[in-house]
């Protein structure tokens, strides 16, 4: 992970080291200080934080019920063609039969993530997850910054709706700079807002729910359990096993997926 393979992964630094001329990597262990009852507390508290940020918010009379492509943001009507008619179900895409999965952890304001999910993506989800041959499990990942926290709340509420991959795919089509302050309350509102039959309002409630801090901890937790260092790190293998890593040396380029796909039988 720390070889100069990886060069398209956004890492974040560990804790203040020793100087050292090793590679910066993200450390996973700092979200999953505490453990158990106590991560999913520092979860809680964050999002308490995190969740209402955005200056100007928009008032609840101002929030639509329900997402549509009427005015929305630019991208979203081509997300809709993407996703519609393949099955999607919580923060999995494709057929629950499928012989092959993808695991793709991403952060929401990593660029090299953009580039994956909007590049590369789309044509693996016509090429293999819209025959069923593959299906794809996101795991939203926060580790840049504070809108990392809230676009990690935003997908994982629009799971419960089924439709976080749209969400994601509308949020990077309109992605900011890291920690700019880009992905505010306001944002995430046009984002969902955007997504035709998302209840926009429940979206925002879900957010700061228990069930969406349980579903961001078990993140964390996968995180530390699959050694993932930076975003976008990816898994492939047959559906039922633990997928192998696919190093990623370009997030433009489709080729080591298309090649650790065919590997799984696709």
């Amino acid at each position: 992970m720390s070889s100069g393979k990886r060069s398209k992964q956004r890492r974040r630094p560990p804790p203040p080291p020793p100087v050292s001329s090793r590679p910066r990597r993200a450390s996973p262990r700092v979200l999953l200080a505490g453990g158990g009852a106590g991560l999913a507390a520092v979860v809680a508290i964050v999002l308490a934080v995190v969740l209402g940020g955005g200056s100007s918010q928009k008032t609840a009379s101002t929030v639509p019920r329900v997402g549509s492509l009427a005015n929305a943001l630019p991208g979203a009507a081509a997300v809709q063609r993407l996703f519609a008619g393949i099955p999607q179900r919580g923060t999995t895409l494709g057929s629950p039969g499928a012989p092959i999965t993808l695991v793709v952890y991403v952060d929401l304001q990593c660029p090299f993530c953009k580039e994956l999910e909007t590049q590369v993506m789309p044509g693996i989800v016509r090429r293999y997850v819209r025959p069923g041959k593959l299906r794809i499990v996101l795991r939203p990942w926060a580790f840049i910054g504070p809108d990392s926290v809230r676009g990690q709340a935003a997908v994982l509420a629009a799971a419960r709706q089924d439709k976080a991959f749209d969400l994601a795919e509308v949020l990077y089509d309109n992605q900011g700079t890291e920690n700019s302050g880009w992905l505010d309350r306001n944002m995430v509102v046009a984002a969902a807002s955007s997504v035709p039959g998302l209840r926009v309002r429940k979206l925002l409630a879900d957010m700061s729910s228990a069930s969406v801090q349980a579903a961001a901890a078990q993140v964390a937790s996968l995180v530390e359990a699959d050694g993932v260092q930076g975003t976008p790190t990816v898994f492939v293998g047959k559906t039922g096993r633990h997928g192998s890593e696919v190093v990623l040396p370009s997030a433009t380029d489709a080729a080591p997926l298309v090649r650790a796909i065919r590997a799984a039988g696709g």
